[in-house]
């Protein structure tokens, strides 16, 4: 039989913790369950993916710059020629597999800042090469939320139109999916692809005694609010930083963690400001690096939605700086939709009430964050049960001892 060929498509590589460590799930689910297929990426950071993972990998874009702002006139060119020459080596690249798999991550919601000719664009360009040249596209337990950009917002319902399979990781992502167009009958919602990954062993956390992490974010608010993204980022800032400040004044140790490459300016401005020996900053370059840090405090207060994920799959106390609905929706479905706050409008006073509030719920709240892990790993394993159905029918798969009666 064929070995089956597998593209890998994101934008991986790219500093993003979040986004590779759904790469290396879906990787993981490729190893074990397809080990005779042969697997690449088209992504973003080619090279580290190539050095981190063993894949090979070709870069996203033609155009190096596309991810800076263009002034002038010879950028400007390059880059409209750039996107002209992704719609060819784009679709050569497709041609070359039976399968392309779009790993988890937000790639259909606008939360962050994103132009449309941009990832938006590219997903657009592998969707329709994928329909074109009979490519099976699979996005596979994506986030996605309600585009108010028409250009976006086209591009985005045409590029899931055209998908071959699709799937969710929360009835959110579905729903905004379906009011913006896309018929959604036969879509499923299962879980973020990162509950997938093996959390650090249950023990006394390991760190100082009231070790608190704080997860932070270069954030700058939404796609639609880029009028206001200074103040709104003014705001997170000060917020946050007055509240490490009052932990490291209560004699609490404090982790800072970042989940992008983008986000240490803001560890740097928090540590300038709280000149205290008690906060430190964590170098994470992965999921399980950062669930390391976590699984070793008493509690956690995170703003990227993967320091979420990650600090719940420890079952780590956590409280969501929140900056969208995914995060409020995941804190919900974890039993901890109380603990939200609203990092666009970020106080220190209530946010230290709120924390204080889940400290004292400590340890009920630990033993719901088990039963609920529990949920999650179950429904990400039915994710790769029906993704293999959808994508390789044809291949002979025996029961894994996971799946054994």
């Amino acid at each position: 039989m064929t070995s089956p060929r597998v593209g890998i498509f994101g934008l991986l590589g790219s500093g993003n913790i979040g986004n590779d460590g759904s790469l290396e799930v879906v990787l993981g689910y490729l190893r074990a369950e397809h080990p005779e297929a042969v697997v690449d990426a088209l992504c973003g950071g080619p090279e580290a993916v190539t050095a981190r993972y063993g894949i090979p990998a070709t870069r996203l874009h033609w155009y190096r710059g596309e991810y800076r702002t263009a002034s002038r006139a010879g950028a400007i060119a390059a880059k409209g020629l750039g996107k002209l020459v992704d719609v060819v080596r784009t679709a050569a690249w497709v041609r070359r597999h039976d399968v392309v798999i779009v790993p988890g991550t937000g790639v259909l919601e606008t939360t962050l800042p994103l132009r449309p000719w941009g990832f938006p664009y590219s997903l657009f360009l592998l969707c329709a090469a994928g329909r074109l040249l009979r490519t099976r596209v699979a996005l596979v337990s994506v986030g996605a939320g309600t585009i108010g950009n028409r250009p976006t917002r086209a591009l985005t319902r045409w590029s899931t139109r055209l998908a071959a399979y699709r799937s969710y990781r929360d009835t959110l992502s579905r729903d905004a999916m379906r009011a913006m167009g896309v018929d959604t009958t036969r879509d499923e919602v299962y879980e973020d692809l990162a509950f997938a990954l093996p959390a650090p062993p249950a023990s006394a956390p390991a760190g100082p005694p009231g070790l608190v992490c704080v997860g932070v974010m270069d954030f700058h608010g939404s796609n639609d609010e880029r009028d206001r993204a200074e103040e709104i980022h003014r705001r997170y800032l000060d917020g946050t930083t007055r509240f490490v400040r009052a932990l490291a004044e209560d004699g609490r140790p404090v982790r800072l963690l970042t989940g992008d490459e983008l986000d240490r300016p803001v560890v740097d401005a928090i540590l300038d400001a709280v000149d205290s020996p008690l906060v430190t900053a964590a170098e994470a370059a992965s999921l399980a690096d950062l669930m390391k840090e976590m699984s070793a405090a008493d509690t956690v207060v995170a703003t990227r939605y993967h320091n979420l994920v990650c600090a719940l799959k420890t079952g780590t106390p956590t409280l969501a700086l929140s900056y969208s609905a995914k995060s409020d929706t995941l804190m919900a479905r974890m039993g901890l939709g109380a603990y939200c706050h609203p990092a666009r409008e970020t106080d220190a006073d209530r946010l230290l009430e709120q924390f204080r509030e889940l400290e004292r719920r400590s340890a009920e709240l630990r033993r719901t964050l088990t039963e609920r892990n529990l949920d999650a790993e179950r429904r990400v394993e039915r994710q790769f049960a029906a993704l293999t159905a959808a994508l390789f029918p044809a291949a002979d798969h025996a029961p894994t001892p996971r799946e054994a009666p």
